[in-house]
């Protein structure tokens, strides 16, 4: 769950900044949102294999708490072997404008990562 340092949201302007801010930090939950707005209903495996890079450990972490905030919906299905799928709340869905802005602004500004960077310099020298 994501740890709130105050109790009541009302402490200062910026408080409610950071209550928000608190719901979707994590290396992971911004991207399992993204991919969850993009697709709709997604199984666990799916999720994986979008996030490649993500353990199966921190994957389940990560939605447990989205769960657990009310973003993420689980339903698990009684068959062999177990099925489960996941999906946006309504409560998720109102933070699509905000995951649409962070895509917006990083398309913008967000141009290489620094290995990346670094490479293209290398290649360019030559």
């Amino acid at each position: 769950m994501a740890r709130v340092r105050h109790r009541r949201m009302d402490c200062s302007p910026g408080c409610v900044v950071e209550g928000t801010l608190d719901l979707i930090e994590g290396k992971w939950k911004g991207l399992v949102l993204f991919h969850l707005m993009e697709s709709g209903t997604l199984r666990f495996n799916e999720l994986r294999r979008r996030l490649p890079n993500c353990t199966q450990r921190m994957l389940t972490t990560q939605l447990r708490e989205l769960e657990e905030d009310g973003l993420v919906a689980r339903r698990v299905y009684a068959e062999v072997p177990p099925k489960v799928e996941y999906s946006l709340t309504p409560r998720g869905e109102s933070l699509r404008p905000v995951v649409a802005a962070l895509k917006a602004w990083g398309d913008a500004n967000v141009v290489l990562a620094p290995a990346a960077a670094a490479d293209a310099g290398a290649e360019a020298a030559e």
